[in-house]
């Protein structure tokens, strides 16, 4: 990796790490609300046994950054150990000011903090929180499990906990607090112009690809053969084009395609992120 990348990552994470700060120091601490995952737990843990959240952050996150070692490599586990370790140290002696009593503002914008923060940190290649980690494993050991969906119900069991050692309301503002945080980092990680993917099945396979060029887009074709559709059974050499655009692009782009090919077959799937390849949008004149 490029020195320039490792200092854009570092300068992401130190950032995330401050953020994350912000969210739990100077906002959701004094209102006992928590956030999701594993910052959850330890912050449900720290409430009930007076325990130091800064010692129960890194101390708890330990066998997941063993886990991640395991699966996703040492660079992994190193950038992630350091991250972990600067947040706790970030909230033993870094002094944040308690901002505002108002609990709904504290529940939106203290997981918009820890959201921005969780969402920088996975910029810069480690984790704050491992809860992700163990999700992605446990998802790939089952045949019917997502991560999305073992993130859910380890969060669904840590809300419940809520509601009983803090009380309904809290476990209510609580639950808030982790869409806000969610919002956010699917935010940071995909970015405003989030990309689409589009594959274009049409007998006007090569127009299509020139017009999707001159549009400044750049397209990948395969080469593939019609089966059974609404032109029956037909065993027809056909391009099947690719191409990536913004979602604020798409509609201009399909609409042209079913212009020039009424009948095209188009399938649309969103893209969490992309590297190179990818052409600016040309200004046509």
């Amino acid at each position: 990796m490029k020195m320039s990348e490792q200092i854009r990552h570092f300068i992401f994470v130190i950032l995330g790490i401050l953020s994350a700060g912000m969210g739990l120091k100077g906002f959701l601490l004094s209102s006992k609300f928590i956030d999701g995952g594993v910052t959850g737990i330890s912050m449900l843990v720290a409430d009930t046994t007076n325990t130091p959240l800064s010692v129960l952050i890194f101390v708890i996150n330990l066998p997941f950054l063993f886990l991640g070692y395991r699966r996703l490599g040492i660079s992994f586990a190193i950038k992630s150990a350091l991250a972990i370790a600067g947040l706790s140290l970030c909230l033993a002696f870094i002094h944040f000011p308690d901002v505002t009593h108002d609990k709904l503002l504290t529940a939106v914008f203290g997981g918009f903090f820890i959201g921005v923060g969780i969402g920088l940190a996975i910029r810069g290649g480690a984790v704050l929180d491992g809860t992700e980690i163990a999700a992605l494993l446990v998802s790939k050991k089952s045949n019917f499990l997502k991560v999305n969906d073992v993130i859910l119900l380890l969060n669904v069991v840590i809300f419940s906990a809520a509601i009983f050692f803090l009380g309904v309301e809290s476990a209510l503002y609580s639950i808030l607090t982790y869409f806000a945080a969610s919002k956010m980092i699917d935010f940071i990680i995909n970015g405003i112009e989030q990309y689409i993917g589009i594959t274009v099945v049409s007998v006007k396979g090569d127009d299509i690809r020139k017009l999707i060029t001159g549009m400044g887009r750049g397209v990948t074709v395969y080469e593939g053969k019609s089966g059974y559709g609404k032109d029956g059974h037909i065993n027809d050499p056909r391009d099947i084009i690719f191409t990536v655009a913004t979602r604020l692009e798409i509609p201009a782009i399909k609409a042209r395609i079913l212009e020039m090919d009424p009948s095209a077959f188009i399938v649309q799937q969103s893209i969490d992120d992309t590297t190179g390849g990818l052409l600016k949008r040309k200004d046509h004149h």
